[in-house]
């Protein structure tokens, strides 16, 4: 008695029929969400592309939707660079130090707080934590006045002497962002995800506790270390309503807090500000196209943490 050979069902006309459907599906449903991110990115990007093609253009309407600019030219950018309208690379200068000492300041004290919170055990450890992350629903401006009392209380913005005044109108720009709720979160977080067998060897071959921090918790954990990084450099790059609240030197202001005085001294010629508003722009997105591996690797190791 003869048998006939079985048939692979994986290769039956019937089956390849439904992988085809499935891959025309999928190439369907691939089209559409490319499409809607890309519309997505476009009206996001749109304001940028205006704002840098209007910089660029020596005359014409600059309240209207375009996509090339009537004309080219360099002079809002010279304008805006050579200093004689406001002291652009003074503001420049502010700007550096103020994110420089900001993003050092706010990184230490978030790292430092974290360890305690994440490693430590002591009565109310969860409940300070939790304490400190409902602060988060509340809005910046709401601590507006407290943070200008303190400042003055702190005698940062009364006049001593030159070299003085800048050490102080520094500070009050920056003391206000050095306790970081979300870097708190995000760094005690990521020292969570740190085995807990490490720190009770290090415990018992005698090391102390700063040590262990330094040692073991800030190299395990400096990829999310260094995405909060870009986060604060970010938001003290863009800092504005602090730094305009302050009574500071118009030599003291930072970058973005300048713009207004830029849009004041240019109140018939906005298309320098616009090149202002670019100028500001272009150091954001270095960081961001330089570091973003690092960015999203930091955030991806906070939120498994």
């Amino acid at each position: 008695m003869t048998t006939s050979p079985k048939t692979d069902p994986t290769t039956s006309p019937q089956a390849a029929h439904l992988r085809a459907q499935k891959r025309r599906r999928t190439r369907l449903h691939n089209f559409a969400a490319y499409t809607v991110l890309t519309t997505i990115a476009l009206v996001m990007l749109y304001p940028f592309y205006w704002t840098l093609i209007t910089s660029l253009e020596p005359t014409g309407n600059i309240y209207e939707a375009k996509l090339l600019p009537s004309g080219l030219s360099l002079k809002n950018y010279a304008a805006v660079l050579s200093g004689t309208t406001v002291p652009f690379l003074r503001m420049v200068l502010n700007s550096v130090v103020i994110c420089t000492v900001g993003v050092i300041a706010s990184v230490t004290f978030a790292a430092l707080a974290a360890y305690p919170l994440a490693k430590m055990r002591f009565p109310g450890r969860d409940l300070i934590f939790y304490a400190i992350l409902a602060l988060v629903v509340l809005p910046n401006e709401a601590g507006l006045i407290v943070n200008y009392i303190t400042t003055i209380k702190l005698g940062l913005l009364e006049q001593r002497g030159p070299v003085w005044d800048t050490i102080t109108q520094y500070a009050a720009i920056v003391l206000p962002s050095v306790a970081s709720i979300i870097g708190l979160f995000l760094i005690r977080q990521a020292y969570m995800g740190v085995p807990i067998e490490l720190i009770e060897a290090a415990r018992i071959d005698g090391a102390k506790e700063l040590t262990i921090w330094r040692r073991i918790m800030l190299p395990l954990s400096m990829p999310t270390i260094a995405a909060f990084a870009i986060l604060e450099f970010v938001a003290l790059w863009n800092s504005f309503l602090w730094a305009r609240i302050l009574p500071l030197d118009p030599q003291m202001l930072p970058l973005s807090a300048g713009l207004l005085e830029l849009s004041g001294t240019f109140a018939t010629n906005s298309r320098a500000t616009m090149a202002g508003a670019v100028l500001v722009i272009i150091p954001i997105l270095i960081v961001f196209a330089s570091l973003q591996r690092y960015f999203m690797k930091g955030i991806e190791g906070a939120v498994k943490g």
